[in-house]
């Protein structure tokens, strides 16, 4: 399919600041990526109404919204330049009722170059998702109230999670993982971890979006 449609004059520094801009948002309008990709936005509207482009409508209008990683994998999929686009950080949130636990991940994550938000509870978890759009979701097995299959249906269908991976933190036996694995889950590790540990499992899982 043709992904070209009508080309803009847009400049190539226009295109850039607009791909700098985009990096610091999490979710783009399709004016903003009809600038990023040096198209007219009736022609992003056809991608995203084809259902190529990956996002969702705003509830109660026809406005279009698009994660700025399905973005940045049509581009890929299509050899439209990135323009620097795909070099922003990694969006991690690590959700689990010890608080003590959720300290040293924040600050052994950010360490990293993670951009990383933390929650206590699933009430937490579902309002920091909304607003953060995380791309890696590092979820305790054992949160009160959790009903696995559950949370994970509802994270596949959120817009605001389109294409995020979710990595079990289990504190069960051996097998723990492999069934975290079986029941869902992207990724899983066992407690306790260290931070070299859970940084190489988010650094693998995330990879797959690309």
């Amino acid at each position: 399919m043709d992904t070209k449609g009508s080309r803009t004059s847009c400049a190539p520094a226009d295109r850039r600041r607009a791909a700098a801009m985009a990096k610091r948002k999490t979710v783009l309008t399709t004016g903003e990526i009809a600038k990023i990709c040096n198209v007219a936005p009736r022609t992003v509207s056809k991608w995203f109404d084809s259902g190529r482009l990956r996002g969702y409508r705003i509830p109660g209008s026809r406005d279009r919204r698009v994660p700025v990683e399905q973005l940045i994998r049509f581009m890929r999929a299509h050899d439209i330049p990135l323009n620097g686009l795909d070099s922003g950080k990694t969006r991690v949130l690590a959700v689990d009722s010890n608080r003590d636990l959720l300290e040293l991940l924040v600050t052994a994550l950010d360490a990293q170059g993670f951009d990383v938000r933390a929650a206590g509870t699933l009430f937490e978890a579902g309002m920091a998702a909304a607003e953060f759009h995380p791309n890696v979701i590092l979820l305790d097995t054992d949160l009160p109230g959790l009903m696995v299959r559950d949370v994970l249906r509802t994270i596949r269908s959120a817009p605001e999670m389109v294409g995020a991976r979710v990595i079990a933190l289990t504190g069960g036996g051996s097998d723990a993982p492999r069934q975290a694995r079986e029941e869902g889950f992207d990724a899983a590790v066992s407690k306790p971890f260290d931070a070299s540990q859970i940084v190489r499992v988010i650094e693998e899982t995330a990879g797959a979006l690309s």
